[in-house]
C-alpha cells in the first residue's frame, strides 16, 4: 500500500545521502531503483506506489505527484521532509538520521543504502539511461505514459513464471484489499 510518509522518509533518506539537495529526476529514479531491488531481494516494494513508463525511464506515478505538489500532503508526509523543488531539485527540512525514519524497515533501509551506494554518484541523466537500457519492464511511450505491472518487473528481474506470477498475483491482491478499505 502507498504511503506519503514512507516515501517521502525514502526521499529524505536519499536526499541526505546527497548532501541535502538532488535533482528530482535523479531521486525519482533512485526510488524507482530502490523499489525494484526491493522486490528482487524481498519479493515486494518499499513504496507500493503505481509504476508507469514516462520518456525519462520508470516513474513511481504517486511520488510525481508529490514532487510535482499535485496532491494534497499528509501530515508528517513528503512536505514534513521534503521542501519544494526549485532549479529541478528538491531539498531536505529536516535531517534524516536512520532513527528519525520510523517508517522504513532496516531491511528497507539496508536497499536504500545500496541503491545509493551503486548509483547515487551517477547524474539524472546517466540515471535515465541506465534505466532505458537495464529496466527491460520500461517501454517508450513516445510522449505518454505506461502502466508497468508487478508481472513485468518481476519478469524483469529473471524471476521464474511460476514464481513471477505468484509475486505479482500477491501484490495485487494487497493492492486490491488496499482499495476496498480506502473506500470505506
Amino acid at each position: 500500500m502507498f504511503s506519503q510518509r514512507k516515501v517521502a522518509q525514502m526521499a529524505a533518506f536519499l536526499i541526505d545521502r546527497g548532501r541535502g539537495r538532488m535533482n528530482y529526476l535523479k531521486l525519482m529514479k533512485l526510488l524507482y531503483l530502490a523499489d525494484r531491488e526491493s522486490m528482487r531481494r524481498h519479493g515486494e516494494p518499499i513504496a507500493g506506489d503505481r509504476y508507469v513508463s514516462m520518456d525519462h525511464g520508470p516513474v513511481l506515478s504517486q511520488t510525481l505527484n508529490l514532487i510535482n505538489g499535485a496532491v494534497e500532503f499528509e501530515e508528517k508526509g513528503w512536505n514534513h521532509w521534503i521542501a519544494d523543488k526549485a532549479d529541478y531539485e528538491v531539498s531536505l527540512r529536516r535531517k534524516a538520521s536512520r532513527d528519525a525514519l520510523d517508517e522504513l524497515s532496516e531491511a528497507e533501509l539496508d536497499v536504500l543504502e545500496a541503491i545509493y551506494a551503486k548509483f547515487g554518484k551517477m547524474d539524472q541523466w546517466k540515471l535515465r539511461d541506465y534505466t532505458h537500457r537495464y529496466c527491460q519492464e520500461w517501454k517508450d511511450p513516445e510522449g505518454s505514459s505506461i502502466p508497468i505491472e508487478y508481472l513485468d518487473i518481476f519478469r524483469a528481474l529473471g524471476h521464474s513464471p511460476a514464481e513471477t506470477r505468484k509475486l505479482a498475483a500477491r501484490l495485487e491482491q494487497e493492492r486490491r484489499i488496499d482499495r476496498l478499505f480506502a473506500t470505506l
